[in-house]
């Protein structure tokens, strides 16, 4: 079976060597979305934390004799599953990122690990308890 995605969106930031993962950075950044997605962005509130779904367009190809990879901060190697490392089977990256503002298309944010260019194949939002989804009920997402 072949997944083929196609971007909504790029990261734009000024960093040109952003924090390996999101929970260590307070980078800046905006989220290019394509215009024809803009409706798409409503009820987007500032302070509000989302989730970016990305492509690691950067990382190297992946072979199996990476299924276990030492991360450059730790002294010991570890299956590709269970560390945050862009070089995996599936180049899919995901970040929680704290919205700033909306403008159109573009959503400004905070907590930016990724590279500028970086493409965005998803938004969901980031929900810590049913008063962070006012589209829940009950445990269930209405349309």
């Amino acid at each position: 079976m072949t997944i083929a995605m196609t971007p909504i969106g790029y990261v734009r930031t000024d960093a040109t060597d952003p924090p390996r993962h999101w929970s260590l950075s307070d980078v800046e950044g905006t989220l290019d979305i394509d215009a024809r997605y803009a409706e798409g962005l409503r009820d987007i509130l500032p302070g509000q934390r989302i989730i970016v779904l990305f492509h690691f367009h950067k990382s190297p190809s992946f072979s199996d004799r990476l299924l276990v990879q030492t991360p450059p901060h730790m002294d010991r190697p570890f299956g590709v599953f269970s560390i945050c490392s862009p070089r995996r089977p599936n180049p899919i990256g995901l970040s929680v990122v704290t919205a700033t503002g909306v403008r159109g298309n573009r959503i400004d944010v905070r907590g930016i690990d990724m590279y500028d260019g970086t493409p965005i194949l998803d938004i969901k939002p980031h929900i810590d308890g049913k008063e962070d989804c006012p589209s829940c009920t009950g445990g269930e997402e209405t349309p």
